[in-house]
């Protein structure tokens, strides 16, 4: 079996609400494979943010420890973290969040720029990757001027520009029409496929989570199959 790229071993996460402690997660344990997609389906505020936040090393646990490729990264500095989700994390969420002043292709140079890539480079891997999701002649195009699908097809691009380990994607197909969605979904797969990517992928279709490789849910603060 291939060794876990992404884990999560009794991770706590809790909230202060007054004089309330919120607790969303339990001693939630979970891995993630590479080459491996999963999705995560539960209704909303059991959690799903809280723990693709802490997988994503934007939050840190309160217990427990999150480990990526190996590595205790729970309790690692602010840059260290930060270090990390540039280079080994990409994130993927309902809205694309394309910066709306730059092109398609310059969306995608911008995290490369970001690591130190020079510009030629960076700009031949955006150039591939919008053609491997199959709007390569939309790389002139600034957001306002890409449907729906396309934005989408640009952020999940941006999110892998940097080949990170692991993907995280928080409803990268709620805002899409059904068909759509498929289609958005279709190309996310190949690429995690191709790739080789460890993805995890939070979504209320259960039909796109049928066609992954298992399903999880949350239930009071862990993570169990489905």
């Amino acid at each position: 079996m291939t060794e876990a790229v992404l884990e999560l071993k009794a991770v706590e996460r809790h909230y202060v609400q007054g004089s309330r402690k919120l607790t969303i997660l339990a001693g939630a344990d979970f891995s993630l494979r590479r080459g491996e997609m999963v999705a995560l389906v539960a209704p909303s505020g059991t959690g799903k943010s809280t723990l693709l936040h802490t997988a994503g090393l934007l939050e840190r646990p309160d217990g427990g420890d999150v480990m990526l490729a190996g590595r205790a990264c729970g309790r690692l500095s602010d840059e260290q973290r930060t270090r990390i989700r540039r280079n080994d994390i990409g994130f993927v969420y309902q809205f694309h969040h394309l910066l709306p002043e730059f092109s398609a292709l310059e969306n995608i140079m911008m995290p490369q720029l970001i690591r130190g890539l020079p510009g030629k480079e960076a700009s031949e891997r955006a150039a591939q990757l919008l053609d491997y999701m199959k709007i390569g002649k939309r790389a002139s195009h600034r957001p306002a001027e890409l449907s729906g699908g396309e934005q989408q097809r640009v952020a999940i691009a941006r999110a892998v520009a940097n080949a990170p380990l692991v993907l995280l994607a928080d409803e990268p197909t709620g805002n899409l029409d059904p068909v759509t969605a498929s289609y958005v979904f279709e190309a996310l797969e190949a690429l995690v496929r191709q790739s080789g990517l460890a993805a995890l992928i939070a979504t209320h279709n259960h039909e796109l989570a049928k066609r992954m490789d298992r399903r999880v849910t949350l239930d009071a603060g862990r993570v169990v199959p489905l």
